[in-house]
């Protein structure tokens, strides 16, 4: 008689599949502790770069335009000219009036010659009339003595008290007229002065037209890449205007916002991990620059008031400024604003 072969009692893989589960999650939370006691990180960061405005400073016409949307440009490079027929008259109009300024100052200087010329013939003049005087007065005292002598007539006399009335009026009109030659020479003086200063105005006019001249054309400050431009040749444009913005791309750094309670232990000088949202296989490294000394919540255009009696308290930001090692090598896929997640060592 054979004996039947008892049925063997199957085991159940659920204990084996949650001891698995159960594993793996102490091993990640604890690897993940770890990691947390000497990282600090945060996905609220991006790649920032120089964006710079470029602006018309004069009005006018653009007559040419050496850009398109998103082209490179290097430093230096003349990117758009605007029509300077009217800077270029008012140029020549400045120049004339400078020129005008330096003629004044000709005349003014021949006029003062010409005044200093009639101040020495007065001064001449009325050294004879003053020796006329004087010879009028010892005659006249002369002829005095003479009449009470009876030398002489009361009709010579006469003639000696008139020749040195004459005498002393003639000086008096010598004396007046060096007098006008001295305001004259002062007054010549005085429009070479304001001859002078005619012609620096002039001057600074001529700079300013050369000036405003050289606006007309418009070149890179920097190197990199052309943004979407807002205007094409014959559009007018305004002083102050932004006609497109040149992104540099010579220099890139990261910003990352960490939470005011990561920063306890972070400080510059700290090495930081860098992973690229669109390269995430890329291993870039940095290290941590700077700190901002307010919240991002501070250079928002309305800033939060706590004095309203409706605070709420929320967990603030801090920028912070890290460096890219090696930048030359990730120069060609580095974008402003591209996202990514910075991860900084503490300890």
């Amino acid at each position: 008689m054979e004996t039947q072969e008892k049925p063997r009692k199957k085991i159940s893989p659920a204990p084996i599949i949650v001891g698995l589960i159960v594993a793996t999650v102490l091993f990640v939370g604890i690897r993940s502790w770890l990691h947390s006691r000497h990282y600090e990180s945060t996905d609220n960061a991006s790649v920032e770069t120089t964006n710079l405005p470029v602006l018309a400073r004069v009005a006018g016409y653009v007559d040419s335009l050496a850009i398109k949307d998103y082209g490179e440009v290097v430093a230096g490079q003349l990117l758009l000219v605007i029509d300077d027929r009217e800077l270029q008259i008012a140029l020549r109009q400045a120049e004339a009036d400078e020129k005008s300024a330096e003629a004044d100052l000709e005349n003014a200087g021949a006029g003062l010659m010409n005044a200093e010329k009639s101040l020495l013939l007065s001064k001449s003049n009325l050294e004879v009339q003053k020796a006329r005087l004087e010879k009028s007065q010892a005659d006249l005292s002369r002829d005095q003595a003479q009449f009470q002598d009876g030398s002489i007539t009361t009709k010579q006399l006469d003639d000696s008290k008139s020749n040195l009335l004459i005498n002393q009026k003639q000086f008096n009109s010598s004396q007046d007229q060096v007098g006008s030659a001295q305001a004259q020479i002062n007054t010549a003086k005085a429009q070479i002065q304001r001859a002078q200063a005619q012609i620096e105005t002039r001057k600074a006019l001529v700079d300013q037209a050369k000036l405003r001249l050289s606006f007309t054309r418009i070149y890179a400050p920097a190197s990199g890449k052309i943004g979407r431009k807002s205007i094409d040749k014959g559009q007018y444009v305004q002083p102050g205007q932004t006609l497109f913005t040149i992104i540099n791309s010579e220099d890139f750094w990261i910003v990352a916002n960490f939470k005011e309670t990561q920063l306890t232990k972070m400080k510059e000088g700290q090495d930081v991990n860098i992973e690229l949202d669109g390269y995430p296989s890329l291993e870039i490294k940095g290290k941590v620059t700077s700190m901002s000394e307010a919240t991002g919540a501070k250079f928002a255009l309305l800033p939060p008031d706590n004095s309203t009696g409706n605070f709420v308290k929320i967990t603030q930001r801090v920028p912070v400024k890290i460096e890219i090692q090696n930048l030359k090598e990730y120069k060609s896929i580095l974008r402003g604003g591209l996202s990514l997640t910075a991860e900084v060592r503490v300890n």
